[in-house]
């Protein structure tokens, strides 16, 4: 009877062990300490100075070191609202369209409770942030998947990540009678593409059509190559049923900082912002001022093109080794994730891969094998899809380029070691 008292809720009994803790694990067992870890999508440096000194600052105040409002504090509402208001073409009011979260994730989470009922639908893209499904199924959403494939030559050229394509024809059938929210993200992770103007003006007329919210993570909004278009900025039509996710831990290399934000109409806001009053009352306070400085400096100091600038020149370092194996990748348009076409590598047969390993996908295996034998720690994107899917990305590696240069160039040098297991 104590057994089936204590068991465990079906939405975290039933999940199976996820790619990171399988990837530290074949990290950990490695004989090629320390391993390179271009996995998991953290900076290897720390935040810009102007934004260290505001957090020790931020300290030294005892209102900083107290609970903020549930909503936010205000320097980093109204600091928010003057970063977004040039590109939304109108002055945003930090008061009701701004809400600070504790990270995007947990944003995106509000999002989900403040408006899924059990029983409704969310689309969202193949390849997915992996926290959007346990997110949408906690209040009791349903998920509806829409794949996008990789280009058709993928394994034969590098190409550009906007190469990506979605299937319109099962996007438009996705949408019925329950279909309350889609989730977009762009630019995207781990693809790297960053949706045309075009693509997301025919989302937004489903959208219309269908009366559906759109959740648009735009957590890499600062990092993009091409031109970016914010889903919001359409038109006045899809500004009223668009919340916009953003990321302060992202923007200024502080993800462990977990501040994040959702711009959105006051209508949208101020129940996202009810919901996470529940989930956490209110966000850390001093790294909310921290990132409130953060936004009013950034310009005056230059801070985001050289940003850009910086992570664009990191993935132009560390693609030059699969130019020179000739392995096929995806350029990104935006982000901080290079996918490469892994196929022209040969696993061994006989390798003796663990069972909780050999059963999953051929990129689950390429992981294994690389932290093993080249020491040299990648994501397999197939974690990222449906099982009927997976086909799509199994031949397919995610990398992570936001680290220091000298681990871009050890971390290339061990690549340069699949060579021997390589077929022409």
């Amino acid at each position: 009877m104590a057994e089936e008292k204590f068991k465990p809720a079906k939405r975290v009994a039933d999940q199976r062990q996820d790619v990171w803790s399988i990837i530290n694990e074949a990290a950990a067992a490695s004989p090629k300490q320390p391993i390179v870890n271009m996995g998991q999508g953290f900076f290897g440096y720390n935040p810009p100075q102007f934004v260290v000194d505001a957090a020790k600052s931020a300290l030294d105040r005892v209102e900083c070191n107290q609970y903020s409002p549930t909503k936010g504090r205000p320097r980093l509402k109204k600091a928010v609202a003057d970063a977004y208001s040039p590109f939304f073409g109108r002055e945003l009011n930090p008061e009701t369209e701004v809400t600070i979260t504790t990270g995007a994730n947990e944003g995106m989470l509000s999002a989900f409770m403040g408006f899924i009922e059990p029983g409704d639908e969310v689309i969202i893209f193949e390849p997915f942030f992996d926290q959007y499904l346990s997110n949408i199924e906690m209040p009791g959403g349903v998920i509806r998947y829409v794949a996008m494939s990789p280009p058709k030559d993928g394994a034969e050229r590098t190409s550009s990540a906007a190469n990506w394509s979605i299937d319109w024809d099962a996007l438009e059938k996705a949408f019925n009678e329950k279909t309350k929210m889609i989730v977009i993200n762009t630019p995207h992770n781990p693809v790297g593409k960053v949706f045309s103007k075009e693509e997301l003006q025919r989302i937004g007329d489903l959208c219309l059509k269908h009366d559906v919210l759109i959740l648009s993570d735009e957590v890499y909004d600062r990092l993009y190559y091409v031109p970016f278009t914010r889903m919001a900025t359409l038109s006045p039509e899809l500004a009223k049923i668009t919340i916009t996710v953003g990321s302060a831990g992202k923007n200024f290399y502080a993800t462990g900082w977990r501040v994040g934000y959702l711009i959105g109409p006051p209508e949208l806001i101020k129940y996202v912002a009810a919901a996470h009053t529940r989930i956490c009352y209110s966000s850390v306070s001093p790294l909310q001022e921290a990132a409130a400085i953060g936004f009013e400096q950034a310009d005056k100091v230059g801070f985001w093109d050289s940003a850009v600038k910086e992570m664009q020149g990191k993935i132009d370092r560390f693609c030059q080794v699969f130019d020179e194996l000739s392995i096929p990748y995806s350029i990104p348009e935006g982000g901080y994730f290079v996918l490469a076409n892994f196929s022209k590598i040969k696993l061994p047969d006989d390798y003796p891969f663990p069972d909780h390993v050999a059963n999953r996908p051929r990129d689950f295996k390429m992981a294994w094998f690389m932290i093993q034998e080249i020491g040299v720690a990648a994501i397999p994107p197939t974690e990222f899809y449906t099982e009927s899917n997976t086909h799509l990305a199994e031949d397919w590696m995610r990398f992570a380029v936001c680290k220091n240069d000298d681990i871009l160039d050890d971390a290339k040098e061990r690549i340069r070691g699949l060579k021997k297991y390589m077929v022409t």
